[in-house]
């Protein structure tokens, strides 16, 4: 999938949907993009939280690091046997919930790549399956898992996000590494529930769907509640 997603709820609702507890104040970037802050929920101690999280971990390759260049991020994990990972995604503290309303593809030519967004039917506030911990690089980050696409969003990208019902959350949370494994190769969410909302706008215009108002608006404007 693309590096670009959406929320449309405010803090109180992400909390009350997750049952997490929230910081007075807490922000929502209505457009999340990777590098810039976003909001996770992740347990501890029995307790959920809601958090805000920069997205992406660092990454630093050994040619990276004889350049003298800084690291850079990798927001997506879409291979669970990469070196990067496999310590990581075993330990169930580093799993994490984060609250998505619909994510974005490019579509059109290279050079005029426009928006198209993708949302669940009836599904106003989604958990994707993520890690998250601090890092000495970035300090607390977050990433999410990928999988397979499905057949709506097949001919935008190959990847799309693991989505979790809320039956499921309990089970990303504290599941073991196989239970990892099985979201990220099953069969994805159907295509026939899938919600494609085609725009005009360039891919770096920062304009997010309004799924409230059904509409279109830059991603600065404040949510209407």
């Amino acid at each position: 999938m693309a590096r670009i997603y959406t929320v449309q709820s405010s803090a109180a609702e992400i909390a009350e949907r997750f049952a997490a507890d929230a910081p007075p104040g807490l922000s929502v970037p209505r457009e999340c993009t990777e590098g810039e802050p976003g909001l996770v929920v992740f347990e501890r101690g029995g307790v959920r939280h809601l958090r805000s999280m920069t997205w992406g971990f660092p990454r630093l390759t050994r040619e990276m690091d004889l350049r003298g260049e800084m690291p850079d991020r990798v927001g997506m994990v879409s291979d669970l046997t990469n070196p990067m990972w496999d310590k990581l995604v075993v330990e169930p503290r580093y799993r994490c919930l984060i609250p998505i309303t619909s994510f974005a593809n490019p579509d059109g030519v290279e050079g005029k790549k426009i928006r198209t967004w993708f949302s669940v039917k009836d599904t106003p506030l989604m958990a994707w399956a993520g890690f998250c911990r601090t890092t000495n690089e970035f300090g607390p980050v977050f990433a999410g898992m990928t999988m397979e696409a499905n057949a709506a969003v097949m001919p935008y990208n190959e990847r799309m996000p693991v989505l979790l019902g809320r039956e499921e959350w309990e089970r990303w949370l504290h599941g073991t590494i196989q239970d990892v494994i099985g979201f990220q190769f099953r069969a994805p969410i159907a295509a026939d529930r899938m919600e494609i909302t085609p725009t005009k706008h360039g891919w770096r215009s920062g304009v997010v769907p309004d799924m409230r108002a059904g509409e279109l608006i830059q991603a600065s404007a404040p949510l209407r509640l």
